[in-house]
C-alpha cells in the first residue's frame, strides 16, 4: 500500500532537449568525437493496472537483449515521476544501490516532460566520464503503460 503525494513525486514541468545520435564515421567526418554507443534498447507495454513497473520490464528485456546481467553495468539511471518507482525496480532487480542514480533521481533533478529521457541519457553518459567506468543502464515510464531501457557504452 501508500500513495503518492508531492512529497515522493517530482514537480510538473515541461522541458524539451536533444541527443544527437550518429555512426561513429559520421562524427568523425563531422569533426566530432564520438562519447558512447548504444548496445541494446527496448521499448515495452506493461501491464496497465501496474504501468509503475514499465521500467522493472524495460530492464529485464533489454539486459536479455544485451547479453548481460545486472553485474555487468557500472551506473543506472532509473527515473520517474514517483520514488516508488525506482524502489519496486530496486526490490526486484537487487542492484548495488551505490551504483543508481549516483547524481540524484527525478524528484531531486527534476522530471522535465520532454526532456527527460535526453536528461537520463546525458546524466548517465556524464557520470560514466567523471568515475571513468563504461556501462550504464537507463530505463523510465514514458506514459501510457510504456517504459524504455537503454544500455550505453562508453567509447
Amino acid at each position: 500500500g501508500g500513495i503518492h503525494t508531492a512529497g515522493n513525486s517530482s514537480q510538473i514541468s515541461d522541458g524539451a532537449a536533444a541527443v544527437l545520435w550518429m555512426s561513429e564515421e559520421r562524427a568523425r567526418a563531422a569533426g566530432l568525437r564520438p562519447r558512447a554507443r548504444i548496445v541494446a534498447q527496448v521499448l515495452v507495454g506493461s501491464e496497465p493496472y501496474y504501468h509503475l513497473d514499465g521500467p522493472v520490464d524495460a530492464t529485464r528485456r533489454v539486459l536479455a537483449k544485451a547479453g548481460m546481467t545486472m553485474a555487468d553495468i557500472d551506473v543506472f539511471e532509473v527515473n520517474e515521476a514517483f520514488a516508488s518507482v525506482v524502489l519496486s525496480w530496486a526490490r526486484i532487480h537487487q542492484p548495488d544501490m551505490d551504483k543508481v542514480n549516483v547524481n540524484g533521481g527525478a524528484i531531486a533533478l527534476g522530471h522535465p516532460v520532454g526532456a527527460t529521457g535526453s536528461r537520463l541519457i546525458t546524466t548517465a553518459l556524464h557520470e560514466l566520464e567523471r568515475s571513468d567506468q563504461t556501462t550504464a543502464l537507463v530505463s523510465m515510464c514514458c506514459g501510457g503503460a510504456l517504459a524504455t531501457g537503454t544500455i550505453i557504452e562508453r567509447i
